[in-house]
């Protein structure tokens, strides 16, 4: 049996075993092991002789689910620690340290969702202090196998608005989504041919708009250039830079 097997049937014990009665919710610890080792697949940063991987973990739960691993959250971070230090060794991926996990509650969650958000820190070579990372967006996972979806408050007035982009359903929220390639934008496209703050997505009377925000190259809607903003329907397609953004609602 390998040590990865191992793990993983070590990790479902939790669910079976000791910690049973404390796991009512519909989240399980191993269903955040398997998510985490996606996360830390996904956000890989190559370098000339290795492939760098987040070392620092924000788990997001719901407050039902959260109050579920209350006093279990020690034991459990160190269970999903060595579970990503294994997986990470077996995939030759490098860490700059030791894998850190951690729990936050989000009130916007229902239970059976959690969220995920990576970050690769690298720490001061003198003093060992963190002087930069690199974070992802927050991802939701869902115990029933719902979609991935960047965190966010939902629009149920008009459903589920979302943009795709890259493979992934980005929701957007009720006040919508900044567009750009500084990290502080809510969809961060990494392009030097994108503004900082190049363009937004956002409800408007009634419907949904994009915007573009006096970027230098503009923005396309559908293979046409646009001045200002523009309204959205289901299946446009933003263009921004060598992007494109495919307009939903679900």
């Amino acid at each position: 049996m390998s040590v990865l097997r191992s793990l993983e049937e070590k990790l479902a014990g939790l669910v079976e075993g000791t910690f049973s009665r404390a796991f009512k919710s519909e989240v399980r610890p191993v269903e955040i092991a398997r998510k985490l080792a996606r996360e830390m697949d996904q956000h890989k940063v190559v370098s000339l002789s290795r492939t760098y991987v987040p070392n620092e973990y924000t788990v997001w739960l719901s407050p039902r689910d959260r109050e579920q691993f209350s006093g279990y959250e020690g034991d459990l971070r160190e269970e999903l620690s060595a579970y990503l230090l294994e997986h990470a060794r077996r995939e030759r991926l490098a860490l700059v340290s030791r894998p850190e996990i951690g729990f936050k509650t989000d009130e916007r969650l229902r239970l059976g969702e959690f969220g995920i958000q990576a970050r690769l820190v690298r720490p001061d070579d003198d003093a060992g202090r963190a002087v930069s990372a690199e974070e992802s967006h927050t991802q939701v996972y869902s115990a029933s196998g719902r979609i991935a979806e960047k965190l966010a408050e939902p629009n149920v007035r008009r459903g589920r608005a979302q943009l795709r982009h890259e493979g992934r359903a980005i929701l957007l929220g009720s006040s919508g989504a900044l567009l750009g390639r500084s990290r502080e934008c809510d969809v961060v496209i990494d392009d030097e041919n994108v503004s900082r703050r190049h363009a937004e997505v956002r409800p408007s009377g009634g419907a949904w708009i994009v915007r573009d925000l006096g970027s230098t190259n503009g923005i396309k809607v559908n293979g046409q250039r646009i001045t200002g903003a523009q309204s959205l329907r289901p299946g446009d397609r933003i263009q921004i830079g060598l992007s494109t953004l495919t307009y939903e609602e679900g």
